[in-house]
């Protein structure tokens, strides 16, 4: 779901704002466009479909070309973030050791909360500390599934 503004709003003028001075930064580098949407959803938290435009615009690229981008990588948000994410570790070595019942306890305990986004990535390069996630940001090893509903607990408060 995205949170579109009135085009008129101060609010929607200020991330255009922001948006384009970011493009602008980086216009003349050779690849700018990763640059721009990472700085983009680091400033702003997602974007937007009117941020789109706008780096397409300043960047001399297609609407198409960046929105092809952003919808290619998790990574580029087009949606804000709930308040609290894990992201689970489903790779091969942190599966070896278990990554499987983490993830199904943290999706039973936490997934249906929309405060909390539980997901899945194919490795942290935590590897050798499997299972592994990253819980708000923060990277964790050697997890079971009361070790994670420990690290989450407050949030269920």
């Amino acid at each position: 779901m995205t949170h579109a503004t009135s085009p008129s709003s101060g609010l929607d003028l200020r991330r255009s704002e922001t948006v384009r001075r970011l493009a602008e930064q980086h216009a003349t580098d050779r690849g700018a466009l990763m640059v721009v949407l990472h700085a983009a959803v680091a400033e702003l938290g997602h974007l937007e479909r009117t941020d789109v435009e706008t780096i397409a615009d300043v960047l001399n690229l297609s609407v198409a070309d960046v929105h092809g981008v952003v919808s290619f990588y998790k990574d580029f948000r087009t949606d804000p973030a709930p308040a609290h994410t894990v992201h689970l570790c489903r790779g091969e070595a942190c599966q070896a050791v278990g990554a499987e019942s983490v993830f199904a306890q943290a999706r039973a305990q936490l997934a249906h909360r929309d405060d909390v986004e539980v997901d899945e990535v194919f490795c942290l390069g935590n590897c050798a500390l499997g299972p592994s996630a990253m819980v708000d940001g923060r990277l964790h090893g050697r997890l079971s599934g009361e070790r994670l509903l420990g690290l989450t607990e407050e949030w269920v408060r």
